[in-house]
């Protein structure tokens, strides 16, 4: 394997509608763009696919595993472009009529579906003038989510977590030693203002990581507002690419001596205690 490795990836921000043909269409330019850059592989955010008007309409455009309209336009988009496309979330089906697993899926430049990791932490939150409750219609997974790829012969391994998840580190210690953490996100704006980029940036320096995040940014038409802020972040913490608002994409160069160059000079990982 060399040390000296690169991989050019790219994050797509979006700010979702309730129409689900309108998001995979520019979810699809979107992704297009990127990859006219040379990215070799692309991040779609969480609930790119709809936010709707009401917590249940997601409910209502669920798919089962490896079959559906949006599996199929993504399976199409990858193998269009030639990219690796970590999808964002869909909502799949559970058992329960009234619930969905919030899913990330992964697929290969030929369209083949190669990974999975349904979201385990659901978000609760409360003010008085705001409310979200996801286990209200989301059922959580419970297993940690990997990404291994192949490119040019170098492996790559990441990361798959979502949105509320990078508030329990334990679960990126679950998952060992990675390149990159990929987060698809739709943090709300009073949260992301709060906290967003300092438990990003914790996640890369304590796991000596990339970390890369795609989010929903800006106001919905169910008048939600997300923080936006998509970044990629380095393994020493240093945000190399970041955007505020809006749709549109962010790109960078993961790089193996990068993270050779940390890990060697702060061994940080190796000298846990505690396991």
């Amino acid at each position: 394997m060399s040390t000296t490795a690169k991989l050019k990836i790219a994050s797509v921000q979006m700010v979702s509608t309730p129409d689900l043909e309108q998001n995979l269409n520019t979810a699809n330019r979107l992704i297009e763009e990127a990859a006219n850059t040379g990215a070799q592989l692309v991040v779609l955010p969480e609930y790119f696919c709809m936010m709707g008007l009401k917590d249940t309409d997601k409910v209502r455009i669920r798919e089962p595993f490896g079959s559906g309209l949006m599996q199929d336009k993504l399976a199409q988009i990858a193998q269009n472009n030639q990219i690796h496309l970590v999808a964002g979330t869909i909502p799949l089906e559970t058992k329960d009529s009234n619930k969905v697993l919030n899913t990330t899926l992964t697929f290969d430049p030929n369209g083949k579906q190669i990974g999975r990791y349904d979201k385990i932490h659901l978000f609760g939150f409360q003010t008085p003038k705001e409310r979200y409750q996801e286990s209200e219609t989301i059922e959580a997974g419970n297993t940690p989510g990997l990404l291994k790829i192949h490119v040019d012969g170098q492996e790559w391994i990441f990361g798959l977590s979502i949105c509320y998840d990078i508030r329990f580190p334990e679960l990126y210690r679950a998952m060992g030693t990675v390149d990159c953490h990929i987060i698809p996100a739709a943090f709300t704006y009073t949260t992301g203002k709060a906290h967003w980029d300092i438990l990003l940036r914790a996640r890369a320096i304590e796991n000596q990581a990339y970390v890369i995040t795609s989010a929903q940014g800006g106001l919905h038409l169910n008048q939600r507002r997300t923080w936006g802020h998509s970044m990629l972040i380095d393994p020493w913490g240093a945000v190399l690419a970041d955007l505020p608002e809006g749709e549109g994409y962010i790109t960078g160069v993961l790089s193996k001596e990068k993270l050779n160059e940390v890990r060697s000079q702060l061994p940080a990982l190796a000298h846990r205690k505690l396991k």
